[in-house]
């Protein structure tokens, strides 16, 4: 084991109490008389469902999406694509807010592409579909980035051996390419839903707030923020859980990945 200078245990303490002191908080404060009818009450079972849904089919697009943007950003190069490459990962950086209005502004009904949606009928924002978007908008790039680190450090000698054996360059992928890089799309997609089933700002943004229809349980953990804050505690550990769980799933498999 290596050793590290004494004084690092200081910062290295204090940073990981500044992030379980809120956790702590929650289960401190948590009104425990209420938690099981909190959480099975209609309105939370209805806000943890959309969310769930929501995030599964947002994750599913994300992988249709985020698969192929990896493979072109690790097989080509240029100043085009890494400014494409800046801008798909501008999510990361850019307030959630600021997505929802850059897609307000863009799918809305008078939004850039919305009006001519408008003019056949078609409503996008404030409905479950903007969930979906608003979801993506902020999960894609965690999967692209899991993808397209274990596409550039991964051997491509196995690819170069199946094109020397006739193989397509389709072949290849689904027989060579994609599953190399199996664990880390896993994780991706992972780390995408648990983005995607946590994700407010955009959505409350660009989706509205509307129980039933568009309220997911971050939505609805933030309204009984406003109206009871003891009321929000139930559900927001629930959350907190789940994330955990996520959290300590990809860590483990990453590290069996690593020891194997």
């Amino acid at each position: 084991m290596r050793r590290v200078p004494r004084w690092i245990h200081l910062p290295a303490v204090l940073g990981v109490a500044l992030i379980l002191i809120g956790p702590l908080a929650i289960i401190v404060r948590m009104p425990w008389g209420i938690f099981v009818s909190s959480v099975t009450s209609p309105d939370s079972i209805a806000a943890l469902r959309l969310g769930v849904v929501t995030a599964v089919v947002s994750t599913v697009v994300c992988v249709v999406l985020g698969v192929p943007i990896a493979l072109v950003f690790t097989r080509y190069d240029g100043v085009v694509v890494r400014i494409v490459r800046a801008l798909v990962l501008l999510p990361l950086v850019l307030p959630p807010v600021v997505g929802g209005v850059a897609l307000l502004y863009a799918l809305g009904r008078y939004g850039l592409v919305g009006q001519y949606l408008d003019r056949v009928g078609i409503t996008v924002a404030f409905t479950t579909p903007a969930v979906v978007i608003a979801q993506v908008f902020v999960a894609l790039p965690f999967l692209v980035l899991s993808v397209e680190g274990a596409l550039r450090s991964g051997d491509q000698g196995f690819e170069r051996i199946a094109a020397t054996l006739g193989a397509s360059p389709t072949r290849t992928l689904w027989r060579v390419t994609l599953p190399m890089a199996r664990p880390a799309l896993v994780a991706g997609g992972v780390l995408a839903f648990a983005r995607a089933l946590g994700e407010f700002g955009a959505t409350i943004t660009f989706a509205g707030n509307l129980p039933g229809t568009t309220q997911t349980a971050p939505l609805k953990i933030y309204l009984d923020a406003i109206n009871d804050p003891s009321q929000a505690l139930p559900l927001a550990l629930v959350l907190m859980v789940v994330a955990l769980v996520i959290v300590v799933g990809v860590h483990l498999r990453r590290s069996t990945v690593v020891a194997m």
